[in-house]
């Protein structure tokens, strides 16, 4: 597969956005676990187990505005 330089530079562009995008995930994670969840451990994360994680703070902040509870 060849591709132009313009084409090298839109997927180096996209890995680099993807990058940033895990790295921003696995640092909420930490924040919402308080510490409980070091940054190397978050990011050896599988894809899979973020998505879990991500469906556990939305419901747990779902929660906690609906019962009125300070979350921060």
């Amino acid at each position: 597969m060849t591709l132009s330089n313009e084409q090298i530079v839109e997927y180096i562009k996209s890995l680099d956005n993807e990058t940033k995008a895990i790295r921003t995930e696995a640092l909420r994670f930490c924040w919402y676990m308080r510490g409980g969840l070091s940054y190397q451990d978050a990011m050896l994360l599988s894809v899979i187990e973020r998505d879990i994680i991500s469906e556990i703070v939305k419901s747990n902040m779902e929660t906690t505005k609906e019962s009125g509870l300070p979350f921060f």
